[in-house]
């Protein structure tokens, strides 16, 4: 029996697999119908009143409320979460190309033997 063309179908099969699981997750993320990995998280920051009414108080507060209600605090967590899983979905399909060509390799010789 060639054992060498079994574990070539079992490492193709490996690869395969690695790229179909990577593309499934990636397309129910952008989708919206699975929650992005969280490689990033915004952590609440309480804001300290500083006590008395000065002018560079309320002006800085009325800053961070103008922000606030142009660019959503969570944004670029949620940005910097999709540029890092998409990065590691390149690795993950590029390694599965990879265990899959040797799979490939493996099924090849051994026919030729």
């Amino acid at each position: 029996m060639d054992y060498s063309k079994i574990v070539g179908w079992l490492v193709f099969t490996g690869g395969f697999l690695i790229i179909a699981w990577t593309l499934l997750n990636s397309y129910s993320i952008f989708t919206l119908k699975a929650e992005v990995p969280e490689f990033f998280t915004v952590e609440e920051q309480s804001l300290q009143q500083v006590s008395g009414n000065g002018i560079e108080e309320q002006l800085q507060s009325a800053i961070q409320d103008q922000l606030k209600g142009l660019i959503p605090a969570d944004t670029l967590p949620t940005v910097l979460n999709l540029a890092i899983w998409s990065i590691l979905a390149f690795i993950l399909i590029f390694g599965g190309a990879q265990i899959a060509s040797l799979g490939i390799k493996l099924i090849k010789n051994a026919k030729s033997s």
